[in-house]
């Protein structure tokens, strides 16, 4: 039974500790980058209109890294590479973190693209909200093509028909997030989504998702966006 205790609490160290160093936030960000050999890290959070560095760190050799971060609210983070001397565009993973432990596994070559993120409630919702929506905005955009294909080819009776099957697929593309957000009511990834997608919705489903939110989702950073967002649309809405 000594044996069992002291080896629990060698685990517990190894869990709490890194190098030496002792955890102490309430977010532990950790993963790897396939074939990252060096380069520097970057976790960011946005402020305002701009992006503000929380934590950095220079990989030399060790593919894995590790940030142990402070969150006051689960809320979106950025994780930024700068690869040196090859500059990319795919250089950055945002993820909806919150509390506890989140792991983030890609690769040097699609560092966005192959990123699979795991350990956060919000942001598996997220991803299964935006892959919904990815198929009809696909379905979208073909309709765009139809239109234009029309108008370069003197087949102006095909866009009326067009045009409504576009303004349908644009209400689904509401109906759908108006849904997903009183579904999950109580995540904090919600009013994010509504303030970044959703902003210029109808009041009257603004006005529902608003009030129908838990009291605590509402005390996040984006919870107090959406307050103002609401607030404002409401001025409108009563002039």
């Amino acid at each position: 039974m000594r044996h069992i205790f002291i080896g629990a609490l060698m685990a517990l160290a190894l869990v709490s500790c890194k190098d030496g160093k002792k955890a102490t936030g309430n977010l532990l960000v950790t993963g790897t980058i396939k074939d990252l050999k060096t380069g520097k890290l970057y976790l960011k959070e946005q402020a305002d209109t701009t992006l503000v560095t929380i934590d950095s760190l220079i990989v030399d050799g060790d593919s894995s890294f590790e940030f142990d971060v402070k969150l006051d609210s689960p809320k979106m983070l950025f994780l930024f590479l700068d690869r040196g001397v090859t500059n990319s565009i795919d250089d950055v993973v945002p993820f909806f973190a919150e509390k506890g432990k989140i792991n983030i596994e890609t690769n040097l070559k699609a560092f966005y693209a192959d990123a699979k993120i795991t350990g956060s409630e919000n942001q598996k919702l997220l991803e299964e909200y935006k892959k919904i929506q990815s198929r009809y905005r696909s379905i979208n955009l073909d309709l765009q093509q139809q239109r234009l294909n029309a108008i370069r080819f003197n087949k102006t009776f095909r866009l009326d028909s067009i045009d409504k099957a576009s303004k349908d697929i644009v209400k689904k593309i509401y109906l759908m997030g108006i849904n997903f957000s009183l579904n999950h009511r109580d995540k904090e990834v919600v009013p994010f989504i509504v303030t970044t997608e959703l902003y210029d919705m109808s009041f009257k489903y603004l006005d529902t998702i608003y009030k129908n939110l838990d009291p605590k989702v509402l005390k996040t950073r984006d919870g107090k966006k959406l307050q103002k967002l609401y607030e404002l649309r409401k001025q409108i809405e009563q002039q």
